[in-house]
């Protein structure tokens, strides 16, 4: 189906649609979409002939929000908000929703995308937004992803729904909260995600309790790939729901990696959502999880900003990757300096030098006497590294036996805190409450 801009809409250019009314209760015959059904909601009713044709008979329309109310409480319902439904009141409404009513989803369909318009959409609650020409697939897509997300959300959102029953009880929703862990660099390409992403994968596969891992780079995240994942949720989801948000619902949002049970949160797929994401957003996500959670990995950008300061002065521990060049430990040095100024112990920051054998003249010892501080681990070259990203599979497990492997998988240990392997009982009854 052809591209169509929203802008040469006129009641003239479309056949008449009997329309269907908002104010009738969903019957079997409404059309629905991975268990939720769907509405249209616009002014224009040529908008709504033309967004509800998209999903063939059977989808509910309406001129404004206030006429769907006698549809909430009835089921899953994904509704699609023309481009009149931008104004204040319509954004509240939805707002109000999204608090009391997890089984409703919208998804905005605007002319014009600005950055302030996304911003409060997501804010409202909006799951998705989408702009003009629209492509038949994507709306579909966009909308099935949103109804999927409803029908696994529990009707009624309460913390005493998500623990767990009988003798499989998970340990995890008890004692201690989760170990956060980011991992940062002051220059790209040092390494840091692969360090993160094998950390996390060792974790995974020693730990009792669930660990996950964020994708903290939010415009240009490669967690995902790296990992070979095709992730249905992201950041942004678990953000647009954060008032509501708790440990069931963010479950949901996980994506599991098969191999070794890891937990991930991707980075968003449009950066231009990176900008709407605030650090004190990050904060609650990650309080979130701390209340289920072993262990919390953070991969961060290359830079500082106001979400990798919030992140890293409320990590447990920093773990710091640089490469043996002059540039990098120059970085390293001033980053230090950075975290020194946030009050962050030098006890917290585990030091780690990538391709620690390379032979660039640089003696280890001495950049460690540089920095003032003794490496945590010692990470050589080999071209398994390489291998490995391009498979799609963390070292740790496509070549274990490898220095590499070796020295990640004691750099994990340290984070361990002496807690012995998970029992098959134990990892059982986790994959069991997780869905894994």
């Amino acid at each position: 189906m052809s591209d169509t801009d929203f802008s040469s809409f006129s009641l003239d250019d479309f056949s008449s649609f009997e329309e269907e009314t908002a104010s009738a209760p969903a019957t079997p015959e409404q059309h629905t979409l991975g268990g939720a059904a769907i509405a249209v909601v616009d002014i224009d009713q040529a908008v709504r002939e033309y967004l509800s044709a998209q999903f063939g008979e059977g989808v509910a329309t309406a001129e404004s929000l206030a006429q769907m109310e006698s549809r909430i409480g009835l089921g899953p319902l994904v509704i699609v908000l023309g481009p009149s439904c931008t104004g204040p009141d319509d954004f509240a409404m939805v707002e109000q929703w999204g608090r009391t009513n997890p089984e409703i989803g919208t998804v905005l369909v605007t002319s014009e995308l600005t950055t302030q318009l996304l911003q409060t959409a997501l804010r409202s609650g909006v799951k998705d937004v989408l702009s003009a020409p629209i492509d038949q697939m994507q709306l579909i897509d966009t909308v099935g992803r949103i109804a999927d997300t409803l029908h696994a959300a529990p009707a009624a959102p309460a913390p005493q729904a998500a623990a767990p029953e009988g003798p499989d009880a998970l340990e995890m929703l008890e004692g201690e909260r989760a170990k956060v862990i980011s991992v940062f660099s002051t220059k790209g390409g040092s390494g840091k995600s692969v360090v993160a992403t094998n950390v996390a994968a060792s974790l995974a596969r020693k730990s009792a309790k669930p660990v996950v891992l964020i994708d903290g780079h939010l415009q240009f995240g490669d967690v995902a790939v790296m990992l070979k994942l095709q992730p249905r949720h992201t950041i942004v989801d678990a953000v647009s729901q954060i008032d509501r948000l708790d440990a069931a619902l963010l479950t949901d949002l996980l994506t599991v990696h098969e191999e070794t049970g890891l937990r991930v949160l991707p980075a968003p797929l449009e950066p231009t959502f990176a900008d709407q994401i605030t650090g004190e957003q990050m904060v609650q996500l990650v309080d979130t999880l701390r209340d289920f959670a072993g262990h919390i990995i953070i991969d961060m950008p290359a830079y500082f900003n106001d979400v990798v300061l919030t992140l890293i002065e409320s990590s447990d521990d920093v773990v710091l990757v640089a490469g043996l060049d002059i540039p990098n430990i120059k970085n390293v040095k001033i980053g230090l300096s950075t975290l020194s100024l946030l009050n962050i112990g030098r006890e917290k920051i585990h030091l780690v030098l990538n391709r620690a054998d390379s032979k660039v003249k640089l003696d280890v010892g001495e950049v460690e006497k540089t920095l003032q501080v003794t490496a945590a681990a010692h990470i050589p070259s080999d071209v398994v590294v390489p291998i490995s990203v391009n498979k799609g599979v963390p070292v740790v497990v496509a070549s274990p036996k490898s220095g590499v492997a070796k020295a990640l998988e004691q750099l994990a240990n340290r984070f361990m805190d002496g807690e012995a392997a998970a029992a098959e009982s134990s990892s059982g009854g986790r994959r069991r409450f997780f869905g894994g």
